[in-house]
Formats: C-alpha cells, structure tokens, sequence
C-alpha cells in the first residue's frame, strides 16, 4: 500500500503542534516588516537598503538612487 501524506515529516510535525496545543502550548509571534533590498552605486551587490516604512522603494528607483529592487516580508 503507497503511503499517503498522513506519513512523514508533515504528519509528525502536525501531530507535535497538536499535542502542544492540547498542552495548551501557544505559537511565537514573531513581527514581520517588508524590508528594501536592492543595489546601489556604493555597492552593487544586492543588499539590503532599509524598512519599506523608512524608504520609498519607488522613489529610489526613479531617481536612480538604486536598481534591482525587491520589497520582501522579513520576521524579526
């Protein structure tokens, strides 16, 4: 008989938060940020730039400032 996905890592690591719930073991909340990656002139290798609530990716790109970028969602 194939195994199905009630198997495996998945099934277990469900099967661990299940019985931690039951523990009444609550989840982290991590805060999460969008953060401003991209290149710049001083370094052209992608980095990162700053909080997308302190930059303005648009503003970076139109004036040439930086290139390349990317907003992505990072957990503190």
């Amino acid at each position: 008989m194939p195994k199905g996905y009630a198997e495996g890592p998945a099934a277990e690591e469900a099967e661990r938060r299940l019985e931690e719930l039951e523990r009444g073991v609550s989840e982290e909340k991590h805060e999460e940020r969008l953060a401003v990656y991209g290149s710049t002139e001083d370094d052209p290798e992608r980095h990162f730039i700053g909080w997308r609530d302190e930059v303005d990716p648009d503003e970076l790109f139109t004036s040439g400032k930086a290139w390349g970028i990317t907003v992505v969602r990072a957990t503190l």
